[in-house]
Formats: structure tokens, sequence, C-alpha cells
């Protein structure tokens, strides 16, 4: 009787550890879905992350991708930095985000005009964990003339680097299997200085879902002018040997690169550009601009500089320049 006594005690209080256990989660549960209607949505993603470590972002519903792309709307309104999203992005759920926050963007930034690819220099790719590059787009907006004076606080992260943007001819690039075959599809090449934004606050690690879940950080751009090219051999070799020097007002060299860290050709990033939009069911258009990635390093910029751009073979005859100017 003493032995049933003992067994009955036991097992009464492991039952009431469990049901308390289980009903403090619940609670936990209902508290984070309470804060986060009267608090900012940050709080509680950051909160719900934290108090239980084994559930990932994966786990959130639509919903909750929706608030995620919500509160980068928001932060790149605003200009500010992120410090506080949960980072275990699956790529597939980074792609989400993106979609949802353009959708957002466009409100204000217009259409899609274009595609960027980030991480296509393997030194940069190094920074963030990867080999692959990731994929964003450019809205009609975000591109602006040589020449254009703006803040140099565009952006919660404000950077530049030297870029170059390629135009799509047709639609018959969405069959290329080759750099070859990609240039038959392109009409122009375009001098660019992206002024791309990262958002994410210095102390954060960043990994490419993050980028992606930012739109790769497209934010603002400076282009030349157009220059047509044609599908031939030395046109190939030109593109693939294009030295970009940045420069200050006073001359000073801040980053330099040459095309050839763009994947080891920029065509190969077109046809890696294709390759991904069609794996997401997509296809370029005819008009459609390429970023193709970072030439040269990106670098801070300050208030009161010019920047330059120097191109060199690009064009035969004489380098090219492109510039933009901060505000004091």
């Amino acid at each position: 009787m003493k032995i049933n006594y003992l067994l009955f005690l036991v097992l009464l209080l492991l039952t009431p550890v469990s049901v308390v256990a289980q009903t403090k989660n619940i609670d936990q549960s209902i508290d984070l879905d309470i804060k986060f209607k009267h608090n900012n949505n940050s709080v509680y993603l950051k909160r719900r992350y934290l108090i239980n470590q084994q559930k990932n972002i994966k786990d959130l519903s639509s919903q909750q991708l929706d608030k995620v792309a919500k509160i980068i709307e928001n932060h790149y309104l605003n200009k500010k930095n992120i410090a506080d999203l949960p980072t275990q992005f699956t790529l597939q759920e980074s792609i989400k985000i993106q979609n949802i926050f353009l959708r957002l963007l466009m409100l204000k930034s217009g259409k899609i005009i274009g595609y960027k690819a980030g991480l296509t220099n393997k030194k940069i790719q190094t920074r963030f964990n990867t080999n692959q590059p990731v994929l964003g787009s450019l809205l009609e907006k975000m591109l602006l003339p040589s020449g254009t004076t703006i803040s140099p606080e565009f952006g919660a992260i404000p950077m530049l680097e030297g870029d170059l943007i390629v135009r799509v001819k047709n639609e018959d690039i969405n069959q290329a299997k080759t750099a070859e075959e990609v240039l038959q599809s392109l009409d122009t090449v375009i001098p660019f200085l992206e002024l791309p934004d990262l958002m994410y606050a210095k102390n954060v690690q960043l990994n490419k879902e993050m980028l992606i879940a930012i739109n790769v950080g497209a934010r603002l751009g400076i282009i030349g002018q157009a220059i047509a090219l044609e599908a031939t051999k030395e046109w190939y070799n030109r593109l693939n040997n294009i030295q970009v020097i940045i420069t200050d007002q006073s001359g000073q060299k801040l980053a330099k690169g040459n095309s050839k860290a763009l994947l080891g050709d920029p065509l190969k990033v077109v046809l890696w550009i294709k390759n991904q939009l069609q794996s997401q069911g997509k296809s370029l258009q005819k008009g459609d601009l390429l970023s193709l990635g970072s030439i040269t390093p990106l670098i801070p910029v300050k208030a009161g500089q010019t920047i330059s751009a120097n191109y060199i073979g690009l064009n035969k005859n004489s380098q090219i320049q492109i510039s933009v100017h901060f505000d004091d």
C-alpha cells in the first residue's frame, strides 16, 4: 500500500510539471501576439525568436512573412538600419520576402525595369560566406543621370561601387546557353555607379539570404550614356577587359577593378540572371536592364564629395566618365 502511495505521489508530481510547462509556453505565445499588436513589429519578431531558439523563421506563416517585409519597407522608407530581424531565412523564404517588399516598394519607386545581380565578385562572396550570386530587381525611379546631386544619407547604410549595365535586345536571350549566345541578345552597355543600401546595422552578421530579403540592397544608381554593342569577338573581348577607377574631386583614387571580376566573364552574369529568373518561373523581356555587380570594392560616401567613375576600355577611342555629387 505504501508503494502504491509513493507511485501516486510521483505521478502527481510529474503531471503538474508537464501541464505547467505546456501552459507557460502557450501563455508566452499569446503574450507575444498581444505585444505584436500593440508594439512595433520588430520587437515581436525578435522576442519570438529569442524565446524559442528552435523555431526558425521557416516556421513563420505567410502572414508573418508579410510582416517581415513590411518591417523592411518601413526601415527602407525611413532610412533606418535594421538591427533586430531573425537571421535564419531559407533561400525560398528570402525570395518570398523580397517579392512582398518589392510589391510594397513599387507603389513609390515605380515598376520593375530590370534586375541586378549581387555577389558576382569572388572577393565580396567571401564576405558573405557564399560562392553563389544573388538576384534583386531594379525599379524605374532608382536610376539617375550622371552629374546628379543627392544627399550622402540616401540610405541607412549608403555605399558606392563601380558597376555595369547591359540591355536586353530580344527574348531570344531566354534560350541562350553560352556567353556568346547571350551577347547576340544584348544591344547596349551602360556605365553604372551603383549606390546600394545594405540596410543592416554594422553589428549584424550578414548572409546571402538576408541580402536577398532586402532586394540585394538596391537603392539608387548613376547611369551614363548607353553605348551600342554588337555580337562580335571584339565586343566580347572588350566587355571582359574594362577597367573602372573611382576617384574623388581631388583626383584621389578610392577604388578600382576590372570587369573580369564579374564571375570571370560579365556575360556569364547575364546567363546566371536568365537561369535564376527561369528557376522562379520568370523570363527576361526586351528592354530589361541588367546590373552585373561589383567591379570595384564597396566604398562609403561622404558629404561634399564628388565621385567619378572612369571606364577604360569600354569605348575604343576614349575613356568614359560618370559622376555623382553628395550634398554638404
